[in-house]
């Protein structure tokens, strides 16, 4: 392969890419809605424990934010990705405190951290830049 055409792949390869953030919200939000009108309070009681666990306390809205995301890439839960590096960007944080707690994150998780640690930082920056 030349490379023009490695470059070609490579552009190919980008304009294929996923966005971590918006359009894995976009996707799950038409079902999403759907199951909240089956099953109201089950989100209803979900909406509780998030906002009483996410509400700023000895910890702040940002802290738990960064926490929840390394949880997410943990769990490589790309729904909870988008949630928390939506969460993290609107609560300040920066390039630096994710990049830092995607580190940890890859430390206790080894592999899997590194695939969906750049996933969460896609996300992120789609969020803290918009």
């Amino acid at each position: 392969m030349s490379d023009s055409d490695s470059h070609a792949h490579h552009d190919h390869a980008d304009q294929n890419h996923a966005s971590y953030g918006r359009d894995v919200q976009e996707g799950l939000a038409p079902i999403t809605r759907e199951l909240r009108e089956l099953i109201p309070d089950v989100y209803k009681g979900f909406g509780g424990l998030h906002a009483a666990a996410f509400r700023a306390g000895a910890l702040d809205a940002k802290s738990k934010e960064l926490i929840a995301l390394a949880i997410a890439i943990t769990t490589h839960c790309d729904g909870c990705i988008a949630a928390h590096a939506k969460g993290a960007a609107r609560n300040g944080a920066t390039e630096a405190e994710v990049a830092e707690m995607i580190g940890v994150a890859i430390s206790m998780n080894g592999g899997p951290g590194t695939v969906y640690g750049p996933r969460a930082f896609t996300a992120f920056r789609e969020f803290k830049n918009s």
